[in-house]
């Protein structure tokens, strides 16, 4: 849909929804419902509004110029005037074009991340880690609650597979960019050697979900419990109470052991379930629409290598925008990655505003 079309649609919708809330007829919860979609498509409006106002503004200014009985000292004024005018009007009219991409229903939703190690090793666990202590402190940064849903850990430290659930505002909007393969390049700690190894650990970033977005059938659910067992194989406890979760119809297993309570275990596994079956829907959805688009950001695919954290030369590169920052430290600590994720969500915006311009579908 066009930018045009899309706005004229907002625009009728705006006067829908005016003429409904006067009706007089509505139930209380029908009052809400209307009131809070006005609330959303009302900023919309009154942007086209500022930038109808400019347009006539200018109009009416390049008239007053080409009119002959217009004084010199006035044709001089209206100049000037001109060059603010056009100069606000390509800035409201960039607003409106923001205002009118549309809104991912995800954006708002909290997040569950999982970690896991590729190509590498005890090198890759160990880098698994550094990331998934990253996203944790970045969550801190962000005021956001961020909860460990479990960890598959290696002797040494490393993390073969992590997992946790990060709550607040807008945490899928900054983080659906952070999907794909983080690579890294620096010396191992048993090296002896000196020569650096490239390893790799894969970030997924799946929005939380609820019972009413994913239909499950239990009909669909294979489900086994056994008794938990920590790293190297010691028991954990003495009762059955770790679950794995088999989904028949789409073949996805998920495990979860961390809690002593099988009910627990059960839910944080359901939970993990329903976003894994969320994702998978939205893959297939995106890789039916015309052309398969894929944005200046790329596609989040797991397999897709996004970025390169170089420890010898304290620098990460982001392959899909071609930035590089030397400030690896500030980044693995958390406090850094927002340069990243503002340059990935702007060009995104970008990416949005061209198909928009002209007006696919």
């Amino acid at each position: 849909m066009s930018l045009e079309k899309n706005l004229e649609k907002i625009l009728n919708r705006k006067k829908e929804l005016e003429t409904i809330l006067s009706s007089g007829t509505l139930t209380s919860d029908e009052v809400v419902k209307y009131s809070t979609e006005l609330s959303e498509v009302g900023p919309v409006a009154d942007q086209a509004d500022l930038v109808a106002g400019l347009e006539k503004n200018l109009s009416e200014t390049i008239k007053l110029i080409n009119d002959e009985k217009s004084e010199n000292d006035l044709i001089e004024l209206a100049n000037a005037e001109i060059i603010e005018i056009k100069e606000s009007l390509e800035k409201e009219t960039k607003k409106l074009k923001l205002l009118l991409i549309p809104k991912n229903k995800d954006d708002l939703r909290n997040v569950i991340i999982e970690i896991r190690a590729g190509t590498g090793g005890d090198e890759a666990a160990l880098f698994a880690t550094n990331l998934f202590n990253m996203y944790n402190r970045y969550s801190a940064f962000k005021n956001w609650k961020f909860e460990i849903i479990s960890i598959s850990e290696i002797g040494i430290g490393g993390y073969k597979e992590a997992m946790a659930l990060i709550s607040g505002s807008n945490v899928f909007a900054r983080l659906k960019f952070e999907s794909g393969v983080h690579r890294v390049q620096r010396v191992p700690e048993t090296e002896s050697s000196g020569r650096v190894h490239t390893s790799a650990a894969t970030v997924a970033i799946l929005p939380e979900v609820e019972d009413v977005d994913v239909e499950i059938n239990d009909k669909d659910l294979k489900i086994d419990v056994y008794r938990s067992s920590g790293p190297g194989g010691q028991s954990v406890n003495t009762t059955d109470s770790a679950v794995r979760i088999t989904h028949l119809p789409s073949g996805i297993v998920v495990t979860q052991q961390d809690e002593k309570s099988q009910h627990k275990n059960r839910a944080k596994a359901m939970k993990v379930l329903r976003a894994r079956l969320y994702e998978l829907e939205q893959q297939k959805q995106e890789k039916e629409r015309a052309d398969s688009r894929r944005t200046l950001v790329g596609t989040g695919d797991r397999s897709e290598r996004i970025r390169t954290y170089n420890f010898p030369q304290g620098r990460v590169t982001d392959h899909r925008v071609n930035l590089t920052l030397y400030k690896l430290e500030k980044i693995i600590n958390g406090e850094g990655l927002d340069e990243f994720i503002d340059t990935l969500a702007e060009q995104d915006q970008v990416s949005k505003l061209a198909q928009l311009g002209k007006g696919s579908d």
